[in-house]
């Protein structure tokens, strides 16, 4: 390893504070209250239901700025500029859906997971298909990219190998996660997401410094890679419509529906919580187009002003920029920061495989276990996701041509569309039936591994030529399976409780009770649905 004693000092006491504090947490918990809140099971999964809004914004920021969106971003802004920062910006109008429409059913149904709020408004089966799919998604999309990313930057920065990095970073996350549970997670995400940003902000500011500040950068890029929205021949493949059609139906299943990252909805002390929360998260969604893509974007202006060596290989253009404009000691704070976005994404999605596994498979078998069993079969199913999640990261994620980015997208956009249509049309309209979710997720299911099996064998079609509109196409197709399967094979009578998770008018969702002044939902969706189109104007 090429690496400073004082660079290891600051990563070595960054990692012992991560992992005292991930341990002590449930400790901390059982002596202020005697047990977990809420008993054993929801205190190790949810966190007793005890978190508020600047946690649970914190930790859904966390969770989601992993090491791919650090190491992918910062290529994308090299290769294309700005236009992949669609992915961060278009996730804060996602949010404002999951703090209106979603959070609140979330929390009056009382589920610990999204496929018991599945089977709350449709059936069994339904639940037992999307737990299969989340476990599948946290092991292979959440924590498997993590991990390869991660090890791809420290191996760039310090020359660490590879498989060592993926083995020891997946080792000492999943043990304060096993020991510590949601509250382990949230508590440690919160500070990593402190330590992400000042890094992030550290270099992004001497990079900025170092060009000669706006005047600089745009004397020595093509003019175009500011621009946020692109035409539909531009090499970036994301295309104004593609950015507008295409992302929301990832988006949605991302922020709205997937286990790992709403996780910490469930967890919310209240409903004002649960909506603030990833509202507080959009704002902060603001930033990672200036501090991980624009860094990109500034480090190939630097090479043109011959202030920075070539780059061999985009991939590295992250631990590039830090190697070459960071002192000694904020290199260990980066390295530090790059660990702190691995080890939240991987915490919060091995947390989310021992809950659903726990929740919605083993105890459905066993449905009198106890809290305690559950727990202990949480902590051995952790044990297992992070050992398959080491494996495909060595094995699986490497082979094939295309960006890290790339490939992690065209997985989700494959994944997500039939999820995305159930719990939309869930959610919105009452005739929406038991048979038709089960079997829209069947077969959208069997139309994403197609897709994928295309995908990793380059075969074009017009659906599936480019991955983020073939998401926009499947979603469709899944909206129209759907909507037939309902009326062919509609429920007989739908519940109370099935018509208590549906909304007779989407404006029903602004009528609850909300907090005063700048603290009301409302005020604060209102706010950043505004910044979001003001931003969009001035970088289009």
């Amino acid at each position: 390893m090429n690496i400073s004693a004082i660079d290891l000092a600051v990563i070595i006491g960054y990692i012992v504070l991560i992992v005292i504090l991930g341990c002590g947490a449930t400790w901390w918990q059982r002596r202020k209250t005697g047990k977990p809140e809420g008993g054993e099971g929801e205190g190790y999964f949810l966190a007793g239901n005890s978190l508020t809004w600047p946690m649970i914004g914190l930790a859904l920021f966390s969770t989601n700025i992993s090491t791919v969106q650090l190491v992918s971003l910062a290529e994308e802004g090299f290769t294309h500029g700005l236009v992949k920062g669609n992915t961060e910006w278009m996730a804060g109008f996602t949010l404002i859906i999951l703090a209106l429409f979603f959070a609140p059913f979330y929390l009056r149904s009382r589920v610990a997971t999204l496929p018991d709020f599945l089977e709350k408004r449709y059936s069994k089966a339904s639940r037992n298909w999307l737990a299969f799919i989340s476990i599948f998604s946290a092991v292979f999309i959440h924590i498997g990219f993590t991990l390869f990313t991660a090890a791809t930057v420290m191996n760039g920065m310090f020359g660490l190998d590879m498989n060592v990095s993926i083995i020891s970073i997946a080792m000492l996350t999943g043990l304060y996660t096993i020991v510590g549970g949601l509250l382990a997670v949230v508590v440690t995400e919160t500070v990593q997401t402190i330590v992400l940003l000042v890094g992030a902000i550290c270099l992004t500011v001497i990079a900025y410094t170092q060009v000669g500040g706006w005047s600089g950068l745009t004397a020595n890029i093509d003019p175009v890679k500011l621009s946020m929205l692109r035409a539909s021949d531009d090499p970036s493949g994301m295309p104004w419509y593609a950015a507008l059609l295409g992302y929301p139906v990832i988006g949605i299943w991302y922020w709205c529906t997937d286990q790992t990252i709403v996780q910490r909805v469930l967890g919310a002390k209240d409903e004002n919580h649960a909506r603030v929360g990833p509202l507080f998260a959009g704002f902060i969604k603001l930033l990672p187009v200036f501090i991980l893509v624009l860094p990109g974007l500034i480090c190939a202006a630097l090479i043109a002003q011959g202030k920075m060596p070539a780059l061999a290989d985009s991939k590295n253009t992250y631990s590039h920029m830090i190697r070459h404009l960071l002192p000694t000691g904020l290199i260990g704070l980066m390295a530090a920061a790059l660990l702190a976005a691995a080890m939240s994404t991987i915490s919060g999605a091995l947390n989310s495989i021992a809950t659903l596994f726990s929740y919605d498979l083993y105890k459905q078998w066993r449905p009198n276990t106890s809290d305690r069993k559950l727990v202990q079969i949480g902590r051995i199913v952790t044990f297992v996701g992070m050992v398959l999640a080491i494996l495909w990261s060595i094995f699986g994620i490497g082979a094939g041509d295309g960006t890290i980015f790339e490939k992690f997208v065209a997985m989700i956009c494959y994944v997500a569309p039939s999820v995305t249509v159930t719990f939309l049309l869930g959610v919105f309209w009452k005739r929406a039936s038991s048979f038709g979710s089960f079997f829209t997720l069947v077969v959208g299911s069997a139309l994403g591994i197609a897709g994928i099996i295309l995908q990793i064998n380059e075969i074009k079609t017009f659906i599936f030529d480019n991955f983020w509109m073939a998401g926009f196409y499947l979603a469709m197709i899944c909206t129209v399976i759907h909507i037939a399967a309902s009326l062919i094979r509609p429920d007989r009578e739908m519940t109370e409780q099935q018509k208590s998770l549906v909304w007779g008018n989407p404006l029903d969702a602004l009528k609850a009770a909300s907090w005063k002044g700048i603290g009301d939902y409302r005020i604060l969706a209102g706010v950043l649905l505004a910044t979001l189109i003001v931003m969009y104007a001035i970088f289009r």
